[in-house]
């Protein structure tokens, strides 16, 4: 008798405690495996299929990747299909100087782009967090390394509320814990493109490695391979 008791005492706990953590959305369950919401197509159609339809149109999108491998490269035809909404494209403190000429010849209006540059991080975190919620952006670009569970969650929020896509390019080094985004992508350089790794994906399971080749969008910035090799001239026996 002793033991039934015990059992069940034990069963109610723990139902307890799991059903605590459902509904807080801290425990992700097997079965449970859904689909982002909202995806739009990256332009690249190998990326999409792995990423089930492309990238997602709210949450937060973080890239972990140098700067200057081709990661711009890689969201443009993205944000030149988003920029068709009446809203802007932010980017907040980028490490370089942003090429308009590029934004111009895609189509991009101007008069849409804001750059921000605050004296800190944490004065660029309030920027983006600010424009994520206001409604008035579709995606926000930071370039952040020191971020915190916590300052995630609450861009999250922002871009929930806003229906808008914050996107952080953080360096590989500083990515030492997960954080809670809805997507994750780990880049490096490759030949003909990039080199992407699915680290996370909200509602799914870890993806393989896989080259994507960008010369369809960017043909004059991925030369074809010099053909090194010489045939052996036919000599004839004499």
């Amino acid at each position: 008798m002793i033991n039934i008791l015990y059992l069940f005492t034990v069963y109610f706990i723990m139902n307890h405690i799991i059903e605590n953590l459902i509904n807080k959305r801290t425990l992700w369950q097997g079965r449970h495996t859904p689909s982002l919401e909202k995806a739009m197509q990256s332009g690249y159609p190998e990326l999409d299929n792995q990423l089930g339809g492309g990238f997602p149109t709210q949450g937060v999108m973080e890239l972990q990747t140098e700067i200057g491998i081709g990661e711009f490269r890689l969201l443009f035809p993205y944000l030149r299909s988003r920029h068709q909404e009446p809203r802007m494209l932010v980017y907040i403190a980028p490490p370089m100087m942003v090429n308009s000429e590029m934004l111009a010849a895609a189509k991009i209006d101007l008069d849409r782009v804001l750059i921000i540059q605050g004296s800190d991080d944490a004065e660029n975190l309030w920027s983006a967090e600010q424009c994520l919620k206001s409604g008035c952006c579709h995606t926000v670009l930071s370039w952040q390394k020191a971020l915190h569970t916590h300052q995630v969650k609450r861009l999250q929020l922002a871009a929930q509320k806003g229906d808008a896509l914050q996107v952080l390019f953080r360096p590989q080094q500083a990515c030492i814990n997960p954080l809670p985004v809805t997507l994750s992508l780990k880049l490096s350089a490759q030949s003909e493109g990039i080199h992407v790794k699915v680290n996370k994906r909200k509602g799914n399971w870890e993806k393989p490695e896989f080259d994507l080749n960008m010369r369809t969008h960017w043909p004059e910035l991925v030369p074809k391979r010099a053909n090194n090799v010489l045939p052996f001239p036919n000599v004839r026996a004499i």
